[in-house]
């Protein structure tokens, strides 16, 4: 692993390429992205359509592999794991957050945050200790009091909340957020951002998928794609921005 273990970097990719396509049709996705993301960060990932975001996103959140070049998580390579192995570090490592939040409409709030508990073939909880992780998660977010109402009881945004709580609740090394906003009025959207900004200032690492200019100021950090290359590195509060510096 290139970087120093002991430096804080909880995420990072290493000349990470991904190519679609042969000869003339070939398509460059991702094409030399290297990047850092230390321990309790709040990054965003933007860009234009085919800047390389969504691939990013896919490699990141172990859904994909590269076609060459490393990622590391949690200073372990996980670039060339295998499907199984992937799916592991998914559900254990990983928090996810989607814009269409990805909610079974039949469970309820409880139900469906400790999914990922019921998933897990190393848990050895009982169901009674899933359901208090479940309401601990629940109260975090706010919907302590709606553990038992359906997807569809609820709005956007307290929906939004759930897949937070569900995010959250195998202690992920990293939460990845998939334009959490993008389906939410600008109020349940603000209140998202704002949740989002409190989970990092108690430590949560989130590394955000957006095109949204508005979103991206509550970050620390804004790495702008474009072409499957990074194009710049701007740092909130700060006057400076690092072209051509991916670290």
């Amino acid at each position: 692993m290139s970087q120093d273990t002991n430096n804080g970097v909880i995420l990072e990719t290493v000349d990470l390429m991904k190519v679609y396509g042969e000869g003339d049709a070939e398509v460059r996705a991702l094409d030399g992205v290297s990047i850092q993301v230390k321990e309790g960060e709040f990054v965003a990932i933007m860009g234009p359509s085919g800047s390389g975001k969504s691939t990013i996103m896919n490699i990141l959140g172990c859904l994909d592999r590269p076609t060459s070049g490393q990622f590391f998580l949690a200073h372990e390579d996980v670039s060339e794991m295998n499907k199984t192995q992937l799916a592991h570090v998914r559900n254990e490592r990983i928090g996810f957050v989607f814009q269409s939040y990805n909610l079974l409409p039949r469970l309820n709030a409880l139900d469906n945050v400790i999914l990922p508990l019921i998933y897990d073939p190393n848990n050895e909880e009982t169901n009674a200790e899933h359901h208090q992780r479940g309401l601990a998660a629940l109260d975090k977010v706010g919907l302590g009091d709606r553990a038992h109402h359906k997807p569809s009881e609820m709005s956007g945004g307290q929906q939004q909340r759930m897949a937070i709580a569900r995010a959250l609740i195998n202690n992920p090394v990293m939460i990845l957020a998939d334009e959490p906003t993008g389906n939410l009025d600008t109020k349940s959207g603000d209140d998202i951002m704002n949740l989002l900004h409190v989970l990092n200032e108690q430590g949560s690492t989130i590394v955000m998928v957006t095109h949204d200019p508005e979103t991206v100021t509550r970050t620390r950090r804004i790495i702008h794609l474009r072409d499957g290359k990074v194009e710049r590195i701007h740092h909130n509060g700060h006057s400076n921005e690092q072209k051509g510096d991916q670290a």
